[in-house]
């Protein structure tokens, strides 16, 4: 497993991550990535499963994997699909490996030589085996038979039609490039970051907002797309507490590389269990009368037309902020969230993210702040 921390230095557009890896406990080398993408390391931190509410920095030394892998499986149905990825693999190396051993066989018992050619003799010509065509016929259509059914039984145990019983149910609504996630039974709304019991099954119903998405989680579940017009379904239970990365999987624009997925799978109870984390999404927003300049700044602005905080603004377009800081990171995983990154992304969203939807409103050194300021509140 790897772990360590993160070491993050500006050459440029670049990000240097180091990782140290361990095994058993002890340390056995070390690995530093350039990333060519901003944000993406800071998107792809774990979280320990004893402190879900932060992110993976140089001061806490938390876990992080390098990347997002499928053969570290923490779901029934990623089990299941590593499960048939290893038999697939399995049967392609055996065939892989009795051709290139019959044409090695071949290639050294049949390889012309010095006293054939000064007979002139020719080697014996076959115009036909029945054993032979028999054997490439018949072991081919068993290969294909089994894999069929090997196949078809996944897709009919992970492509459920209905919930498990006592699914969490969330719809997921991708948009252009974030995601949003709305909990229906919970009267909860939020983005980018989905945050779900540990060990308890989650039925995710997936919808598109302008163009098509795909939502892939590889520890937790398959590649499920989102088109518009056309709901799927997907469903996973974490079978341990922990933060799961994914990625956009549909190519869907320019900052489709940046539509990064961050699930947090917590334990039920505890202070940062599911329970307080679903408390604390219900409650209103913080009302803190240090920060009221900044909320009058967005009210009057387009702000409050694109992003929805409860109690506060109606906005349609952008991601819920009624409790933005109670978040990891910021555009979908292009950056953590902190005081800094959300005071560039309010006066420039290009900065960080270029492409997005989101305008620079332009604002002078006295309204940034008070935005930043009341925004920051938002917990």
């Amino acid at each position: 497993m790897r772990r360590g921390s993160a070491v993050r230095g500006d050459a440029g557009s670049k990000r240097e991550v180091r990782f140290s890896l361990r095994s058993a406990g002890s340390r056995c080398g070390s690995l530093a990535l350039a990333w060519a993408i901003p944000g993406f390391a800071a998107a792809a931190p774990p979280i320990a499963p004893d402190s879900l509410s932060e992110i993976c920095d140089p001061s806490t030394g938390l876990p992080m994997p390098a990347i997002p892998t499928m053969f570290d499986p923490a779901s029934p149905p990623a089990a299941d699909i590593e499960a048939l990825t290893w038999l697939l693999f399995g049967i392609c190396a055996a065939i892989f490996v009795v051709v290139q051993g019959a044409l090695v066989h071949a290639i050294i018992k049949y390889r012309a030589r010095r006293r054939d050619e000064a007979a002139g003799d020719e080697p014996r010509q076959v115009y036909g085996s029945n054993p032979v065509e028999l054997a490439w016929t018949v072991i081919p259509v068993v290969i294909v038979f089994v894999l069929t059914l090997a196949s078809v039984r996944l897709i009919r145990d992970i492509e459920r039609t209905s919930p498990p019983e006592g699914a969490l149910k969330v719809v997921v609504i991708g948009h252009q490039w974030w995601w949003e996630y709305r909990y229906p039974d919970l009267g909860i709304v939020t983005a980018n970051e989905l945050v779900v019991p540990a060990e308890r099954p989650v039925w995710l119903e997936l919808h598109s907002a302008d163009v098509n998405h795909s939502w892939w989680v590889p520890q937790l579940a398959g590649k499920m797309d989102c088109i518009p017009g056309h709901p799927n379904t997907l469903w996973f239970e974490a079978d341990r507490p922990g933060v799961y990365l994914g990625q956009c999987a549909e190519y869907c624009g320019n900052q489709h590389a940046n539509m990064l997925l961050r699930v947090e799978a917590r334990a039920v109870d505890g202070p940062l269990g599911f329970d307080a984390w679903v408390a604390n999404q219900q409650s209103p927003p913080v009302d803190d009368d240090s920060t009221t300049p900044g909320r009058d700044v967005f009210l009057a602005l387009a702000c409050q037309s694109c992003h929805d905080i409860a109690g506060v603004s109606e906005g349609a377009f952008g991601p819920n902020l009624t409790h933005l800081m109670s978040r990891a990171t910021l555009g979908a995983g292009v950056a953590p969230l902190d005081r800094d990154s959300l005071r560039q992304w309010v006066d420039d969203p290009q900065t960080l993210k270029p492409g997005c939807n989101m305008p620079s409103l332009k604002l002078d050194t006295n309204q940034l702040d008070a935005v930043v300021d009341y925004l920051a509140s938002l917990r």
